[in-house]
């Protein structure tokens, strides 16, 4: 896939109102995935990816190639995003959802399932979601609700 086409097809699925806007969601999604994941896992990626993609996820990555990755949670990496962004964190979470979509139909040899596998299981369902339907969240499975800090112990209000 190349560039233009990959930031075309996010602004029509993320709905977002300029390839700018695309763009920077784009580099949001990435600079903060390549923050989580190994130095090696992020160069792979990027490698197959349009060169002005791929280099968002190089930014963060030591000279070495040694990086293990930062870790952080679901709230702290959705912060993150819309930070960068300068979005609200119900959108930056959507486009992100609509970023990794395509960063999987972009790659191949199971590039996005060895993401998938570096992840903690709160960041998995951003890479299993894509753009269509629902995420799943933890409070389907256990009743409890994140609030936008990220704290899981909200309870759910029922």
């Amino acid at each position: 896939m190349k560039h233009d086409q990959f930031i075309g097809l996010v602004q029509d699925r993320a709905h977002l109102p300029s390839r700018g806007a695309a763009e920077g969601a784009t580099r949001a999604t990435l600079e903060t995935l390549g923050e989580r994941i190994p130095d090696q896992l992020a160069s792979k990626l990027a490698s197959q990816l349009p060169i002005e993609i791929g280099e968002h996820l190089r930014r963060s990555m030591k000279p070495d190639h040694a990086g293990t990755g930062q870790h952080f949670g679901f709230g702290e990496f959705v912060h993150r995003v819309a930070d960068r962004e300068h979005a609200d964190e119900s959108a930056a979470l959507y486009h992100c959802r609509v970023v990794l979509e395509l960063v999987e139909q972009a790659t191949t040899g199971g590039a996005m399932a060895k993401v998938h596998d570096a992840l903690p299981d709160d960041l998995r369902p951003l890479v299993e979601a894509g753009s269509a339907g629902r995420m799943p969240t933890e409070e389907a499975s256990t009743g409890r609700r994140r609030n936008p800090s990220g704290d899981r112990s909200a309870q759910h209000p029922e």
